[in-house]
């Protein structure tokens, strides 16, 4: 089911939302100061392009660099981006086809907004117990 939702995204809305982000990974990333933003793009991108059975998880120990990028973020692109996830999932949504299509798209909203200091994992991974290891 997962794959036949990821390719449905794909033809409606996956391809032109990461093309969105690859053209914003590449300017923030010929600017040098912003190649965090870049490679924060980059994965926002390839999550774009196949949402389902992927998850974001945050980071609790992404430390204080993370939350001033994020606020950098947030003011010049993370607003605009998830204004464009909000109002995607809300067209998605009109039709009972378009339902889970819309969740998703409702659902990469925190990382558009704060992309820095999250991972995208599987699904699975997030509800395996963490592996300690001990030396």
């Amino acid at each position: 089911m997962k794959t036949i939702l990821n390719i449905i995204w794909l033809v409606l809305c996956g391809f032109w939302m990461a093309v969105g982000y690859v053209l914003a990974g590449i300017v923030c990333c010929i600017l040098i100061i912003t190649i965090p933003f870049g490679i924060a793009s980059f994965r926002i991108a390839n999550y774009a392009l196949w949402p389902f059975g992927r998850t974001v998880v945050r980071d609790p120990r992404a430390g204080a660099a993370s939350a001033i990028g994020n606020i950098i973020w947030l003011i010049f692109a993370g607003i605009w981006l998830a204004i464009g996830h909000i109002v995607t999932g809300i067209a998605l949504c009109i039709t009972i086809i378009g339902i889970p299509l819309g969740i998703a798209s409702f659902k990469m909203v925190p990382v558009s907004l704060l992309p820095l200091g999250a991972e995208i994992v599987p699904s699975d991974a997030r509800l395996a117990p963490p592996v300690r290891r001990t030396i």
